[in-house]
């Protein structure tokens, strides 16, 4: 499928981009829905099986594979509507013409397509020739869906554990897998080894003679080393990544898988650098690991891929990523929250979004992934969490347990934010007669903990004023820091725009620059690092502490040297970038001043 635009739209939360394709496939943008909440999508599903007229059995919990069933069942239908839209902008009928118009006027002035269409239609929209080229020339934007690798929770029937394959991530691995859809399925969170040999069973995943993929796979990481694995891996049992989709390690929305102190910069440098390799090294093994299987060897190298997202916000911005670091397109998320014709947010809730400051955008602990998790001050379900907190019922009743992986007191997992552990991990801590500062420290280690898996997903319930007796009223938010600099709802002819540098929606000034902003984040994790080495430092956390630090200062120095050498680009900035990074090393240098063993040097 040709790319039409340089940008895409990544998963947001659990619900925030449930139906983005619905909004925004027709006009070629790419979008991508998370495949953690069945009960969700079989909702969706009788909601737009009764605005489109379409036939509707509900796929209940007494059904063999229900899950699996439920994802096909709601992709297939998502990818027929979506399919109809397009096809009724591709007729040419009266009503279509103002939609085929915002299809061209939404690519970038650079696009060839463009430029076409306005050649063509200068005789106007009735020439054959016209309605001939559109058809031939126009494409969807991809229907894309993303599986949370660790969100892979065993199942049980009648207390009888269900054999791997109906595990969570697997489930919807195999629900995406049985769907018409072609398209890409994202994989992040990490390395799941069961997962990935479990994709070989699914035909789809594989590379015809021509290298053609009907369902590509697709890699969210945040480093060389770790794609490289992963792409390997994954090769040996002959299947190919079509793309590395690399994401800031702190600079973003939703989950943040922090590096050791590594920065964006270097990273896709070194991505940039080693593409060739990194291609022609994993299909010397995908071409052997295929001849073995003996499938289908492609005649030549596979096309591989490489995008980034995380903290980008203007033009300049994007442009950059797409021409210094040779990036294939980049991801637009937290932004688009803002954006109700590309995804779903209800109104409380953009509300609190186009208020949010720098101040009230923090990385918290709340996941109980026990990965970082940006969230939103005052989000109501926190606000909700807080008052069960204070009534002395710390918790959630955990009605969907999707997190439900930790294994301290039960077999079959518990969620760590729901009471029932948080009540267990309380009376464990009571045990211990910890001194006050210590006991309220672990104590807020284990309420803080939130039900994101519901809170990720109510928004889209409330915004089309669906039932939420199961869920509750409560909504948990992960804009990227980015939030705080956009500060009102947008069309998504206004956005698109702004991605493309034909206007700008920003109205601060004081906006750092992406990588400047990444680097205040990871200096700010430093510093949250060292303080919780206090408690009880040991040999190990201060050799980590130092490496972090050195990592950090090595990738400021990357930075100074770009920046100082960049023709085209930041050239309004440059001074103030400078003299950011130089501030960087000074305040990294005062942070592990009394861990260092040896100077750290500028």
């Amino acid at each position: 499928m040709t790319k039409i635009h340089s940008f895409h739209i990544p998963v947001m939360g659990i619900g925030f981009t449930i139906d983005s394709p619905l909004k925004v496939s027709q006009y070629g943008i790419d979008s991508v829905i998370s495949l953690v909440d069945d009960i969700l999508l079989e909702k969706l599903r009788k909601m737009y099986c009764d605005k489109f007229e379409q036939s509707y059995t509900e796929i209940t919990e007494k059904a063999e594979d229900f899950r699996a069933k439920r994802i096909t069942s709601y992709l297939n239908l998502i990818q027929e509507i979506a399919q109809r839209k397009f096809e009724n902008i591709t007729n040419f009928t009266s009503d279509s013409s103002a939609e085929i118009k915002k299809y061209f006027s939404m690519l970038p002035d650079s696009s060839t397509l463009k430029q076409e269409f306005e050649n063509l239609s200068q005789e106007g929209f009735k020439s054959e020739e016209l309605k001939l080229w559109v058809k031939k020339n126009l494409t969807m934007g991809s229907i894309d869906v993303n599986i949370m690798t660790k969100v892979d929770k065993e199942n049980y029937v009648k207390k009888e554990k269900l054999t791997t394959e109906y595990n969570d991530a697997h489930a919807a691995l195999r629900g995406y897998a049985n769907s018409n859809l072609t398209s890409s399925v994202i994989l992040s969170a990490g390395m799941n080894p069961r997962l990935y040999s479990y994709m070989e069973q699914f035909g789809d995943f594989y590379p015809d003679e021509n290298g053609t993929i009907k369902k590509k796979i697709v890699l969210k990481v945040s480093d060389y080393r770790s794609a490289l694995i992963q792409g390997k891996f994954l090769a040996k049992k002959g299947l190919w990544v079509s793309e590395y989709r690399i994401e800031s390690g702190l600079n973003c929305g939703g989950h943040a898988f922090a590096t050791d102190g590594y920065l964006m910069g270097p990273i896709l440098e070194q991505f940039k650098i080693d593409k060739e390799e990194l291609k022609t090294s994993v299909f010397e093994i995908l071409a052997a690991a295929l001849e073995n299987k003996n499938l289908t060897v492609p005649k030549t190298v596979l096309a591989l891929k490489l995008t980034a997202q995380g903290g980008v916000g203007t033009a300049e911005e994007h442009n950059f990523l797409l021409d210094h670091y040779s990036m294939d397109t980049v991801g637009w998320g937290t932004p688009f929250l803002l954006v109700p014709e590309a995804t779903t947010v209800d109104n409380n809730t953009i509300k609190s979004l186009l208020a949010a400051k720098e101040d009230d955008l923090y990385l918290s602990n709340i996941s109980p992934l026990g990965i970082p998790f940006h969230s939103l001050k005052g989000n109501t379900k926190d606000l909700e969490k807080d008052k069960l907190i204070e009534k002395g019922r710390p918790g959630s009743s955990c009605p969907k347990k999707f997190v439900a992986l930790n294994k301290d007191f039960l077999e079959t997992g518990i969620c760590t934010a729901s009471r029932q552990y948080q009540h267990l991990k309380i009376k464990e801590l009571e045990k211990q007669n910890l001194e006050s500062e210590k006991h309220n420290y672990v104590l807020n280690k284990i309420t803080e903990k939130s039900c994101t898996c519901v809170g990720l997903g109510t928004s889209a319930l409330l915004a089309y004023g669906l039932d939420t007796k199961t869920e509750g009223t409560g909504v948990s938010v992960c804009p990227g820091p980015n939030m705080a600099y956009f500060d009102k709802t947008m069309k998504l002819t206004e956005i698109v725009d702004h991605i493309y540098g034909r206007s700008n929606v920003i109205t601060r000034s004081d906006r750092p620059n992406m990588f400047i902003k990444e680097l205040s984040i990871y200096i700010d994790y430093l510093k949250n690092l060292v303080d919780e080495s206090k408690m009880e430092t040991t040999d190990k956390q201060q050799k980590y502490l130092i490496t972090f630090a050195t990592n950090l200062i090595d990738g400021i120095t990357y930075y100074q040297d770009l920046f100082s050498n960049q023709i085209g680009y930041f050239t309004a900035s440059k001074n103030q970038i400078l003299y950011q990074l130089e501030e960087g090393i000074q305040n990294i240098n005062s942070l592990i001043l009394p861990y260092k063993t040896v100077e750290i040097a500028n």
